[in-house]
């Protein structure tokens, strides 16, 4: 499966996971890594599954890395029919009013312009025992498996 991981983050922790995560799947897929920062929304490719790794910054704003993907994703709307995607969050519960408010922000503007994402959002919490590579292998792991079962070989 050709795989996409993109990562918005401010301090580093989504670009290191989102390696892993790439680094996880490379062996069985054609995966290939990128900031949001420098992937034009016009860029997806139906035929490619996106998984999308961002972190929550400030009162649960989008990452510096980010901002300037989400502004032209509503400056430009795409349509991104047939875009499929899988999300995961990193956040800290410390802050439980905007807990994982970056990759939920991003999800919903992804889906608004036609994408569709697959599986849970899933957010790993900064202040809870797991590592967030705990959480993400098997995450990543099951998104590419739906992937395949709902869109099969197209991407």
């Amino acid at each position: 499966m050709n795989i996409t991981v993109l990562y918005g983050t401010e301090t580093g922790n989504a670009e290191m996971l989102a390696e892993d995560v790439m680094a996880e799947l490379e062996g069985e897929h054609d995966v290939e890594c990128s900031n949001l920062s420098d992937f034009a929304p016009d860029a997806f490719d139906a035929r490619r599954l996106y998984l999308i790794v961002c972190s929550s910054y400030g009162d649960g704003e989008l990452p510096a890395s980010a901002q300037p993907f989400a502004d032209a994703l509503q400056a430009n709307m795409p349509d991104l029919t047939g875009v499929h995607f899988g999300i995961f969050g990193l956040g800290d519960t410390e802050y439980e009013e905007t807990f994982g408010f970056g990759s939920k922000t991003l999800s919903e503007l992804l889906s608004a312009r036609g994408a569709v994402q697959i599986g849970e959002r899933i957010t790993h919490d900064a202040s809870g025992s797991d590592m967030a590579e705990d959480l993400a292998f098997p995450w990543a792991a099951q998104i590419v498996a739906l992937a395949e079962e709902k869109i099969g070989e197209t991407v």
